[in-house]
C-alpha cells in the first residue's frame, strides 16, 4: 500500500515515465499486449468506485452539459475532420493517413479518460457520464461518418455496442459495489493509493503500443518523427477548439471536456476493423498516443491554473 501510495503521489510524472519504459522495453509491451482488456476493466472500475454520487445526480437531474459534450465528441469532432480532410484533400495525397486519421475522428474518448482527469485534479465524474453517453452513441454514429467519408470498414453496430455495453456494465456493477461496501470515506482516504492503481494499469495500455513504436523509431525514424508532430498538432487543435467551444460552462469544465475530447480511442476503432489496415494507419495510431499519454504532465501548470481560477 506504500508503494502504491508514493506511485499515485507521482502522478502524472510517473506516467510520462512509463512511456519511456515502453518505449525502450518493447518485449515487455509484447507480454502486456493480451491483458489489454483486463486492463480496461480494472481502469474503469476504479474510475466507478471513485464516482461522485452527488455530482452524478446533478449532472443527472441537469443533463445538459454531459449530452452536450457526448455531442460534441462523437457528432460535431467528426463533422469537423470530415470537412479538414475533404478540404485538405489528404485522401488523394496518402489514403493509409486518411484512414488513419478518420478512425481517430469517429471514436469515442479513451476508456482512461476519467483515471487522466482524475490524475490531473478535473472533475472526473463529469468525465465518466460524458464517455458514457458517447460511448453508446459511437457503434451508430461511427459508420455513419465511415459511410459519409467513403471508407469501407467492417464497424457492426450490433457488435461494437454489445462490446461497449458489456465493458461498462460489468465495471459499473463492481466499482459501485465496491464503494458501497468500503464506503465513501475509505474511498477518500485511500486517494493516493487508488492513483496508484491507475498509473499501474495505465502501463498495460502504453507498453502495448509504445513497444511498436520504438521498434519503428529504429527502422523509419523520420517518418516516426513527422507522423508524430502530425499527432501533437491534431490533439492541440482538438483541445483548443473544444475547450474555447465550452468556455461558458466554466473553465474547469470546458478544460475536463477538452481533455477527453482530445483523448480518442483509435484502439477501439482499429479492434472493430480487424486490424486489417495499411502500415502508415497503424503507425500513425501507435505515435499518436505519444500526446494523450504525455498530455497529463504536459498539461499540468494549465490544469492547475484552471482548478484554482475555479476554487
Amino acid at each position: 500500500m506504500g508503494l502504491l501510495a508514493w506511485l499515485g503521489k507521482q502522478k502524472t510524472r510517473a506516467v510520462t515515465a512509463l512511456v519511456l519504459i515502453g518505449i525502450f522495453l518493447p518485449a515487455l509491451g509484447s507480454y502486456l499486449k493480451p491483458f489489454v482488456t483486463e486492463a480496461v476493466f480494472a481502469v474503469l472500475i476504479v474510475a466507478f468506485l471513485r464516482i461522485d454520487f452527488s455530482a452524478a445526480r446533478s449532472y443527472v437531474q441537469k443533463p445538459g452539459l454531459v449530452v452536450a459534450a457526448s455531442a460534441w465528441t462523437t457528432l460535431v469532432v467528426p463533422l469537423l475532420f470530415s470537412i479538414a480532410c475533404w478540404a485538405s484533400d489528404v485522401g488523394a495525397v496518402s489514403p493509409a493517413l486518411f484512414l488513419a486519421l478518420m478512425l481517430q475522428a469517429v471514436t469515442s474518448p479513451m476508456m482512461a479518460a476519467p483515471a487522466f482527469a482524475a490524475l490531473m485534479g478535473l472533475d472526473a465524474t463529469l468525465v465518466l457520464l460524458s464517455f458514457i453517453v458517447s460511448s453508446a452513441v459511437t457503434p451508430f454514429s461511427a459508420p455513419m461518418f465511415a459511410a459519409l467519408m467513403g471508407l469501407e470498414l467492417p464497424l457492426s453496430p450490433l457488435s461494437l455496442g454489445l462490446k461497449l455495453f458489456g465493458v461498462l456494465t460489468g465495471s459499473a456493477f463492481i466499482g459501485i459495489g465496491l464503494r458501497r461496501l468500503v464506503g465513501e470515506a475509505a474511498v477518500t482516504r485511500y486517494r493516493d493509493e487508488l492513483d496508484g492503481v491507475n498509473i499501474l494499469v495505465l502501463f498495460v495500455f502504453i507498453a502495448a503500443v509504445m513497444g511498436e513504436v520504438g521498434l519503428a523509431l529504429l527502422s523509419r525514424p523520420m517518418t516516426v518523427l513527422m507522423l508524430t508532430v502530425l499527432a501533437f498538432g491534431v490533439y492541440a487543435v482538438i483541445l483548443v477548439v473544444s475547450y474555447f467551444a465550452f468556455i461558458r460552462t466554466g473553465r474547469k469544465n470546458a478544460f475536463a471536456i477538452a481533455m477527453m475530447t482530445s483523448q480518442r480511442n483509435m484502439g477501439l476503432m482499429l479492434a472493430g476493423t480487424g486490424g486489417v489496415v495499411p502500415d502508415m494507419t497503424w503507425l500513425y495510431i501507435a505515435v499518436g498516443q505519444f500526446p494523450i499519454y504525455l498530455s497529463p504532465q504536459l498539461l499540468q501548470p494549465v490544469a492547475r491554473f484552471v482548478n484554482k481560477q475555479e476554487t
